[in-house]
């Protein structure tokens, strides 16, 4: 028997050809972002990480509808997917709940993988939160791009990615993964060759991990409101977030 979505409401009743999982953490002070911490509070980087779930949440809802993109959203939560921040993104966002199963983050992302392919589903996108002010044609870029590759990333500028999408199962791609460094990206690479997997990439973009990613971002976020064509998009929610952030951290200092 094939491996089974860890939710039972997790599969869509008219399937698509592609899956979308977008990899959240659940808003919890002391669980996420704590490399951020201090300077931040513990309450301050689950409030931040929390506007960058629903900033992704609502950015891939614009961009499967405005650019009708063949796919299924999917999240898959941690801790649990029963939990009530998840259930209230369910209903409000219009995705589909899976539960992270694994031990590291590869682990995770490979069972994600796997239940999606087996359920038919021709393509699969896996994104995180931390990159908020995504542009929306990345990710028809990347499903183009699985027109002919089998796997395509999104690089990050720390050395990871903020993007995979796979045509099948990679079994041996995630294994022995030094998760969170900056050789992630540079060995997936290799990985993929070593398995005979066609590989490309999407436009190189920052996330957020770090102070300084952060820094940058209040520093994207402030330039774009002065400007008549912002370069970036952030959502009032993201940017009132980020200008409050701002005045506290420049008090601390």
């Amino acid at each position: 028997m094939g491996r089974q979505p860890s939710a039972s409401h997790a599969t869509p009743v008219a399937r698509a050809e592609g899956a979308l999982v977008i990899f959240a953490k659940a808003p919890i002070p002391g669980q996420v972002k704590t490399r951020l911490c201090p300077p931040l509070t513990l309450d301050e980087a689950a409030t931040l990480h929390g506007s960058f779930v629903l900033d992704t949440l609502e950015r891939t809802k614009a961009a499967v509808g405005r650019l009708k993109l063949p796919l299924d959203r999917y999240l898959a939560c941690a801790p649990s997917s029963q939990l009530v921040f998840f259930k209230i993104m369910e209903e409000r966002q219009g995705v589909h709940l899976i539960d992270q199963l694994g031990d590291d983050l590869g682990a995770r992302m490979h069972h994600a993988f796997l239940t999606m392919f087996e359920q038919g589903y021709k393509r699969v996108l896996i994104v995180g939160t931390d990159v908020p002010t995504l542009p929306l044609d990345h990710f028809r870029q990347a499903l183009l791009l699985l027109d002919r590759h089998d796997i395509v990333l999104g690089p990050a500028l720390d050395g990871g990615y903020y993007l995979i999408g796979l045509i099948k199962p990679a079994s041996g791609l995630f294994d022995d993964m030094p998760w969170s460094t900056d050789q992630v990206l540079q060995l997936t690479y290799r990985k993929a060759g070593s398995l005979g997997l066609r590989h490309a990439s999407l436009p190189e973009w920052r996330d957020v991990d770090t102070i300084d990613d952060l820094t940058a971002l209040i520093a994207d976020s402030e330039g774009d409101a002065k400007k008549a064509k912002p370069e970036r998009e952030f959502s009032s929610r993201t940017a009132g977030t980020l200008q409050l952030l701002a005045k506290r951290l420049r008090s601390r200092a």
